[in-house]
């Protein structure tokens, strides 16, 4: 099959033909139908984060079953399914405690390279080519575990499908799981990228006034109105915590970093009111901290949360949320403003770290 893969931190990915091994116990063969270009991989394949190599990139992605292997039970060939970039097992403290996305299962995949028996499906000319995040949809076809897939309708476009394994699934679970936002909360939202984008529709969901958007490009801005932000600030031009506080008088109730940067993560903590919540949502480099204001995390009762993979619970939250999508009530598919071949992900990729798009996907 046709795979692209990282071989060196900094370089482009090559796409070329990779051999891919049958299912095995526990595992599906998948062929995939879309794969959304997520920044998350550019973590990866700029060296932000540190990965094993050769891999096939790709974490966002939807398909149909081709194959399953012994034991596999929940799903069977011709199922339309969401893959998921943080599989669980069902069972252990996490599971347990209904933080699936903290289950070790997922874990042992992403610093193994490898699936849950410790080997990899993937080669080229004998040579091991390691999984990522235990999915690897940049290709034509992946298998991954069992538990590693969500069936859907098969009425659901695989492109909208597909952002539902990463973007949607973050930015809406961030803040309907993790922040638990209530109607009528005062909200900021950093970054109008993919991610912030879905935070966007996610605090519409919920009934939040106003969505006050923050993000360097104008063009960015514009994109952010369009799905439900009432305030833009262009920080680049001004300071984003002055010009919340303008808007608000004291701050607000709310707030999400989107980018993955330490002092947009600060910003947000310190552009809340008293008693305020600011959820991390963004990806930061390996081994970055930040800082922020020790009294008024005592004296303000301020809170700051992490929030990964939006706090899923994929088996319930993604066929939920495509419903949503089917009623008109989540626009996905306004988030896919072009389409790329898998010959053509490095100008996918070009585009997106231009800004000149909101998410793209790619057509194996």
């Amino acid at each position: 099959m046709k795979a692209a893969v990282l071989y060196e931190a900094k370089k482009p990915l090559v796409v070329e033909e990779v051999e891919l091994a049958g299912p095995r116990h526990g595992e599906v063969l998948v062929k995939i139908g879309a794969a959304g270009v997520c920044h998350s991989d550019y973590h990866f394949m700029n060296g932000d984060l540190p990965i094993g190599m050769p891999c096939v990139l790709g974490h966002e992605g939807a398909g149909v079953v081709e194959e399953v292997g012994e034991g596999v039970t929940t799903v069977k060939p011709g199922d339309h399914v969401v893959l998921l970039f943080r599989p669980n097992c069902g069972h252990c403290e996490f599971c347990s405690q209904g933080r699936p996305a903290l289950c070790w299962m997922a874990g042992k995949i992403r610093n193994s390279g490898h699936l849950l028996d410790d080997t990899s499906r993937i080669s080229r000319n004998g040579d091991e080519i390691k999984h990522f995040l235990g999915v690897s949809c940049f290709a034509e076809r992946t298998v991954v575990p069992e538990q590693g897939t969500v069936p859907i309708a098969k009425d659901i476009p695989l492109e909208v499908a597909a952002l539902v394994g990463c973007a949607v699934m973050t930015g809406v679970g961030a803040v309907m799981n993790t922040a638990h936002v209530p109607p009528g909360a005062s909200t900021l939202v950093i970054g109008a990228g993919g991610i912030g984008l879905n935070c966007i529709m996610g605090l519409q969901l919920v009934g939040a006034h106003p969505i006050i958007v923050a993000d360097i490009h104008d063009s960015k801005l514009e994109t952010a109105t369009d799905f439900g932000a009432t305030h833009v600030i262009n920080s680049g031009s001004v300071d984003l915590v002055e010009a919340v506080k303008e808007l608000t008088g004291d701050g607000v109730d709310f707030a999400f970093e989107a980018i993955g940067n330490p002092k947009t993560m600060s910003q947000s903590f310190a552009a809340l009111r008293r008693g305020g919540v600011a959820t991390a949502v963004g990806i930061a480099p390996w081994g970055s901290e930040m800082s922020v204001s020790a009294g008024d995390l005592v004296y303000q009762e301020k809170t700051l949360k992490g929030s990964y993979y939006g706090g899923a619970h994929p088996q319930s939250d993604m066929p939920r949320l495509l419903e949503l999508y089917q009623h008109g009530r989540l626009p996905i598919d306004k988030l896919i403003t072009r389409r790329y071949k898998l010959d053509q992900v490095n100008e996918a990729y070009d585009a997106l770290l231009k800004g000149e798009v909101a998410r793209s996907v790619l057509i194996p």
